[in-house]
């Protein structure tokens, strides 16, 4: 027997809960209903504070809080004013994109204003009745655009049944119970370990469990759409997290299938569906996320270097796919 190797054992100490930075991509930021013309809202996601509002014209922006002239927090005091936001101090006017439209008394304007926005916005767009906002810590723009989602853009499916929960995680770890497929059986109570192939290409991961029954597609980080079929019959699962801080994250979700007649098998097996995507399906002895998922999540740290066994999913694959999302220097990459 040689000398025992402590590195395993005494590695849990210096392990960090979360060292991910925010990663880039398309973010759930409200629902559109919820944003009112001409209304400012101060909201902390991504990392810091914001300021939302909409213009009298309808359009989102979502930018810093602090006026690039004298630091005024512009959520608190300022104003809409046409299609801008008017800070309170002075009544510097930004539009949505972040670029300065009126300096009401000043003559001779830093040459900036005319050559680029002067105020960090975020792009923004409205899609499947929500509002998304494109994260990158360095302002790049958009690489790739939402998809579509009939289930959440087109007539003939049921009201979204709609779930949010805070999470003490990062949004990472929330996203890689995807591809942990042995956790099923031993944390939520599934009768086996389900089959399922998992694929990647570009900013788009696809996943298929159990020969069909599951069936979903990630768009980044932000965004997942998976659909679960049973005797012909799909309901669909929409998930849309947000980190809130570098530990805290907000999970969202939403869930909806056909509009099918009242009384019909079609709808009772759909019904169960969501049900069982939520670990209330009569009769199942599974555990939702809720239940047991969040104990795990809420307690947990990272292991960057996971002894794994070969019943475990491709945690790895996972994890070298969703690095591509984060910018930051080498020391922090070399840690996830």
């Amino acid at each position: 027997m040689g000398a025992i190797n402590t590195k395993i054992l005494l590695e849990s100490k210096d392990l960090e809960r979360c060292p991910f930075p925010i990663p880039v991509g398309w973010f759930f930021v409200d629902f559109s209903e919820n944003l009112q013309t001409s209304e400012i809202r101060n909201i902390e996601i991504l990392g810091q504070e914001w300021v939302l509002f909409r213009n009298e014209g309808g359009k989102v922006g979502m930018t810093d809080p602090y006026c690039p002239h004298l630091g005024a927090h512009m959520g608190h005091g300022g104003k809409v004013v046409g299609d801008n936001l008017r800070c309170p101090f002075h009544h510097w006017e930004y539009n949505t994109e972040g670029w300065c439209k009126n300096i009401p008394y000043g003559k001779i304007t830093p040459p900036i204003v005319k050559k680029q926005a002067i105020l960090r916005a975020l792009p923004v767009v409205e899609r499947y009745g929500m509002i998304w906002a494109w994260y990158h810590p360095e302002c790049e723009a958009p690489q790739w655009e939402l998809p579509a989602i009939p289930e959440l853009e087109e007539p003939g499916h049921v009201k979204p049944r709609r779930g949010s929960w805070p999470v003490n995680t990062a949004i990472q770890e929330i996203a890689e119970n995807g591809v942990d497929f042995a956790h099923l059986k031993f944390l939520h109570g599934s009768p086996a370990i389900p089959p399922a192939e998992v694929s990647f290409d570009g900013h788009i991961s696809s996943v298929n469990m159990a020969n069909g029954y599951i069936v979903g597609k990630g768009y980044g980080p932000g965004l997942n759409v998976f659909h679960f079929t049973q005797e012909g019959v799909t309901a669909t699962m929409v998930s849309y997290s947000v980190p809130i801080t570098a530990e805290k994250s907000q999970m969202n979700m939403s869930f909806t299938h056909k509009d099918f007649p009242e009384g019909s098998r079609e709808l009772a097996i759909a019904k169960k569906l969501v049900d069982h995507m939520i670990g209330q399906a009569e009769g199942e002895e599974s555990a939702g996320f809720e239940s047991v998922d969040f104990i795990v999540w809420n307690h947990k740290k990272y292991r960057p270097n996971p002894l794994l066994c070969d019943g475990d999913g491709p945690i790895v694959q996972y994890r070298k796919w969703f690095k591509q999302f984060y910018v930051a220097d080498p020391e922090t990459l070399a840690k996830i």
